[in-house]
């Protein structure tokens, strides 16, 4: 006899049309922020000016657009979707509403691997320092895991490891800007996470990372509704869980580095969509994970043009944006976790 498929994996009676409209209301908003990215900067376009400059070359507009707006609208749609991915991922993997590529200081083990390959190797290009950040990522994340505990890890000895390995790591990572100065400008932008560098290449080369993060995340959704459950009610259902967590920890590794080493790291995207999205769609992962992955660059895409409407003639980077919007959230959900369990 089949066993009957975990909670989270049968939706209420009716849900499913609700979800899909709001679905693709999500995608039309990605659709509206992406215009405005290609409209919004130094020298502001309206909408149809944008559109001309996307679609016509003989256009006024169209270098401004194709040479510079487009390669950093099409960076932040890749790295919201990796971080949003990412995310939900890891607060599945961890049972933990608090864990997040940033605050777990994943984030953070790319950003030093990174920082180590400019400075003592000359490495300059993504496509050298990308094997940099996945491997720094993928220590972290096992650093995390056996420092939380192993297999006996708990939400918040995961949460007290991650946070220490990422002070010691941001530490580090601010010791080598400082130690070598001519680094240190190459490196400033990037270690407070940035769109503004992007070039064509760069996201040419990022987006087979981010599929195959992002293909192998979503195919992971019912394994980690099972896996919610508990181990042992898992493996009643089939599933593996120490290959779910394997398959997990691959798919925030690629995502993760592939982010980080793009535009450098971006907090707090990982933590606030999630949150946001199971508001909507409630603990299903095969609706929380396409959720995160549209609007987590809506996030990501809006913070960017934000910073460039709020600091002008200059413009304020996207990771000081996303923290500023991050932090207070945070504080907010730690204090209302705390009245719950009051």
């Amino acid at each position: 006899m089949t066993p009957a498929p975990p909670a989270a994996d049968r939706p209420p009676a009716g849900r499913h049309a609700p979800r899909a409209v709001g679905l693709l209301g999500a995608l039309l908003l990605l659709c509206l922020v992406a215009a405005l990215s290609l409209a919004v900067g130094a020298k502001p376009l309206a909408l149809d000016a944008a559109w001309r400059g996307l679609t016509d070359s003989a256009s006024p507009e169209y270098t401004v657009v194709h040479e510079m707006r487009l390669p950093r609208t099409l960076l932040g749609l890749m790295a919201g979707t990796a971080l949003g991915l990412a995310g939900g991922v890891m607060q599945a993997l961890a049972r933990n509403p608090l864990a997040d590529p940033g605050l777990l200081g994943i984030n953070a083990g790319a950003a030093a691997a990174v920082v180590s390959a400019i400075s003592f190797l000359g490495v300059e290009s993504f496509t050298g320092y990308v094997w940099f950040a996945f491997a720094g990522t993928g220590a972290v994340a096992v650093a995390v895991y056996v420092v939380g505990g192993g297999r006996g890890a708990t939400p918040a000895r995961l949460a007290l490891g991650g946070a220490a390995l990422n002070a010691a790591l941001f530490s580090y990572v601010n010791a080598v800007q400082l130690l070598d100065t001519a680094s240190l400008d190459k490196m400033r932008f990037w270690t407070v996470g940035s769109l503004a560098g992007a070039q064509a290449d760069t996201a040419e080369k990022l987006v087979w990372f981010v599929a195959a993060g992002a293909l192998l995340a979503l195919a992971l959704a019912r394994p980690l509704n099972a896996l919610a459950l508990g181990d042992d009610a898992a493996r009643s259902l089939g599933s593996h869980p120490a290959r779910t967590r394997a398959g997990g920890m691959l798919a925030v590794t690629l995502l993760c580095g592939a982010a980080t080493a793009a535009c450098g790291p971006i907090v707090f995207v990982g933590l606030m969509v999630p949150h946001l999205v199971r508001t909507l769609t409630g603990p299903d992962m095969r609706w929380v994970l396409p959720y995160c992955a549209v609007l987590a660059p809506v996030l990501l895409l809006g913070a960017d043009v934000l910073g460039r409407v709020l600091a002008r003639p200059s413009e304020l980077q996207v990771g000081i944006v996303t923290a500023v919007l991050g932090g207070p959230f945070f504080l907010y959900f730690v204090r209302r976790r705390k009245a719950v369990g009051a």
